[in-house]
Parts: C-alpha cells; sequence; structure tokens
C-alpha cells in the first residue's frame, strides 16, 4: 500500500486553520466583556447612574478611589448618581482594556485604565495624576451567568501624579 503525501499548498491552509481555531475559544467572551466595558464607558460619559451600575451583580462589591465599599448593585448606582451629580458632573472617561485573563471559561479578571477629564473637583486625597487628567487604574473580576457577564467585584486605584524632579540648587 502506497500512501501519497498531500501538496504542501493543501497543508498549509489546514494548519492555519486548526490554529486559529485553537486561540480563538475566548474571543466571543472577550468581544462580550469589551462590549461591557464600552457600554459602561459611554453610561459615565452620559452620567447615567443605571446604566453604569447595571451589568454589576446584584451582590456585587466595588471599591472606590478613596477605598470606600459599596457593598450590592443599588448601592453602586446610588453613590455613582451622587458623583454624577457633583464632582463628576460633565466629565468624560476614556477606557483602555489592559488585559482579559480568563480565569475559567466562565470567570475573567479584567484590568482596565480609565482617563478622566472635564471634572469638577476630586474626592479627598485624591489628586489629578497630570493637569486636567485623573488616571485611575480597575480591576474587574466578572462572571458568565445566564448568557451575559456580570461584575461580581470592582477595584478602582487612582495613579499618583509623578513627583517632580527637585531643580539642581546652585551654591
Amino acid at each position: 500500500m502506497m500512501r501519497r503525501a498531500l501538496p504542501l499548498s493543501f497543508l498549509a491552509p489546514l494548519l492555519l486553520l486548526a490554529s486559529a481555531c485553537a486561540t480563538t475559544g475566548t474571543a466571543p467572551a472577550e468581544a462580550d466583556i469589551l462590549q461591557l466595558v464600552s457600554d459602561q464607558t459611554e453610561a459615565w460619559n452620559r452620567q447615567d447612574a443605571v446604566a453604569w451600575s447595571k451589568d454589576f451583580a446584584p451582590d456585587a462589591a466595588f471599591i472606590n478611589i478613596v477605598g470606600t465599599v459599596f457593598e450590592g448593585r443599588d448601592e453602586i448606582q446610588e453613590r455613582h448618581a451622587g458623583i454624577f451629580a457633583t464632582i463628576f458632573k460633565g466629565s468624560q472617561s476614556q477606557v483602555t482594556v489592559r488585559k482579559v485573563q480568563f480565569i475559567q471559561d466562565d470567570l475573567a479578571i479584567v484590568d482596565t485604565t480609565h482617563e478622566v477629564t472635564g471634572h469638577l473637583g476630586l474626592p479627598p486625597g485624591v489628586q489629578d495624576t497630570e493637569p486636567g487628567v485623573l488616571r485611575t487604574q480597575m480591576r474587574y473580576v466578572m462572571k458568565h451567568v445566564n448568557g451575559q457577564w456580570q461584575i461580581l467585584a470592582g477595584q478602582n486605584t487612582d495613579v499618583k501624579p509623578r513627583p517632580q524632579a527637585a531643580a539642581p540648587q546652585t551654591p
């Protein structure tokens, strides 16, 4: 019995297809997570606390940039309504997803960078990272529940400004 070799031009596309299939298993889930982050950013930019909070699980926990813990979607929504009506009224946020790490198929850690501009003030102890820009690092724990991603926990940490180099002193 003689075997016939398949031409390389036939095998190459099959190998590429197999490779692509092996690496895209999380692509739909990641796309859904990226859309959730995009929707949440748009809600911030409209100062819509209901839309900003809608993807938190009912019993989610959120730690804000000054270390205050909000327990549950209702409190997260209420506290964001307060800041959207005061210090962050009219602010705009630009969010970059730095990393999506799947711990399990239905569980992910999502790291983002937020750049908020146009704010009227900042909470006590928080200062702009650079003039007119508050930069924060957000970490979410998300779980896929009933066909959609929910935020189980979030922590937002402000990025401190870099210290200015001291000017050389002349004797």
